[in-house]
């Protein structure tokens, strides 16, 4: 479904990302994980289009999308839950899922609902403005807004950070729920743990290139994975 080949993307003079390659098969939940400044956001920006490579190939549904305007790129099935949630504090829960959906020129009533079945939360505040919204409730409607596009691959930018452990497990089971529904996820996360619980694939990032690959379930009981972001 996506594959990333030889992709390298430089900031000034500094190489952020080296030589990477990495497959997301369609209907999986795949995960890359390091630690800060490993690459792994610059290269979800580069997916996205925020972001220019140096070299490689980004592919999307056998085409090549590497280096595509931002809104062309959502077009075609591909969106981004950024770090830090970057929702409007001062628009509703409602304006904000529909911005979501900015691309769009069907109905949305029925992807509303769906969002809403998904986090009734943001029901019960759909006229509440997102910055007075609970970190968690932020992070809620950030994946809300994702899927007012209608994605076929979700990139989610650490969902989990800055959560309350109970928050965090909530999140985690809407991604599952998410991907049930048929959704693909590439997933960033500090909490390595979470992650390769929930992924069926995992990529170890380190100082700009991919050092490890592997199912998750065994990428969790890797020995050097567990001393470097387990915490044993």
């Amino acid at each position: 479904m996506f594959e990333i080949k030889n992709l390298s993307v430089n900031y000034g003079g500094i190489e952020a990302v080296r030589d990477i390659s990495l497959s997301v098969p369609e209907g999986s939940i795949v995960t890359l994980i390091g630690a800060n400044g490993a690459g792994k956001s610059t290269t979800l920006r580069t997916i996205a289009g925020l972001v220019k490579p140096r070299s490689g190939r980004i592919e999307f549904m056998g085409e090549d999308i590497t280096g595509k305007d931002p809104a062309y790129i959502v077009g075609k099935g591909i969106t981004l839950v950024p770090e830090g949630r970057r929702i409007f504090p001062d628009l509703t829960v409602l304006e904000n899922l529909k911005i979501g959906a900015y691309l769009r020129s069907d109905s949305i009533d029925d992807d509303i609902e769906w969002v809403y079945s998904l986090f009734p939360r943001l029901k019960e505040r759909s006229w509440q403005y997102g910055g007075t919204l609970s970190g968690g409730e932020q992070q809620m409607l950030a994946v809300g807004r994702a899927l007012m596009s209608k994605p076929r691959l979700m990139m989610m930018d650490e969902p989990s950070l800055g959560l309350a452990p109970l928050v965090v497990r909530d999140i985690f089971s809407i991604i599952r729920k998410i991907n049930d529904e048929g959704v693909t996820i590439l997933l960033i996360e500090q909490n390595a743990n979470m992650a390769l619980q929930t992924a069926d694939t995992g990529y170890v990032m380190e100082t700009g290139r991919i050092t490890l690959s592997g199912k998750g379930s065994d990428l969790i009981t890797d020995e050097g994975v567990r001393k470097a972001y387990l915490g044993g």
